[in-house]
């Protein structure tokens, strides 16, 4: 399905927007790879954790962010996953500390230029799907097709919430709201790669919108301009 479609689409926008279960299908409609590249940021994360790395340190941060030891593989199905050291670390990638520590992590200009640079080298690889905060404006700036995934803070702190209680977790809306709060005040403040829609985004508000309606709108649009 690749001679008629975009090529390489990028979504982006807030926590919650539905960008990675929105990508991922459109990917598998269009037998694309998918990525993720908050995948990158955690697996960094974790790294850190695991190797006591400070998450203050930006030179250390920086070297760790090139060790090949820590590297994206694709299934055959073109599914991403993070091996840390020849192991599959993927699981390991949302825990609590992991959560806490990849928006001061995903704030180092250089430990993101280092993976920034290691996703556009994915990127010219195969046809690909890729979503994170920063994809339209920094990391494919001549995607096919940029879309912008956006709700209202609100609607994606109760989306959160349903995850986290279907996952066993002990949190409330309330705390949960306010964790969206702060993390979108973190990425739209910070100097390096702030969040925002590149000038030339498809913007798609999700608010009401279950995620086979948004799916069918990002397909459309990958359509419309193949």
């Amino acid at each position: 399905m690749t001679g008629n479609f975009a090529q390489r689409i990028a979504i982006d926008g807030p926590v919650g927007a539905g960008k990675t279960t929105v990508g991922r299908e459109v990917a598998k409609r269009l037998g694309y790879r998918f990525l993720d590249t908050g995948l990158m940021y955690r697996a960094l994360t974790r790294a850190a954790l695991d190797r006591g790395v400070a998450f203050d340190d930006e030179s250390a941060m920086v070297e760790l962010a090139r060790d090949p030891r820590i590297a994206v593989k694709f299934d055959e199905a073109g599914e991403a996953r993070v091996e840390i050291d020849g192991v599959n670390a993927t699981a390991r990638l949302r825990t609590p500390k992991v959560d806490q520590g990849v928006p001061v992590v995903a704030a180092i200009a250089g430990g993101r230029r280092v993976l920034v640079a290691r996703q556009q080298e994915i990127a010219a690889e195969a046809p690909i799907v890729m979503v994170g905060r920063d994809i339209g404006t920094v990391v494919l700036v001549e995607a096919d097709l940029k879309v912008y995934l956006t709700a209202s803070v609100e609607e994606r702190a109760s989306r959160r919430y349903i995850e986290l209680k279907q996952a066993g977790a002990g949190i409330d809306y309330e705390a949960v709201l306010e964790s969206l709060k702060r993390r979108d005040e973190m990425d739209t403040d910070r100097s390096a790669s702030p969040l925002r829609p590149a000038d030339d985004s498809r913007l798609v508000n999700t608010d009401g919108l279950n995620i086979e309606q948004v799916v069918e709108k990002v397909f459309e649009l990958a359509e419309a301009v193949g």
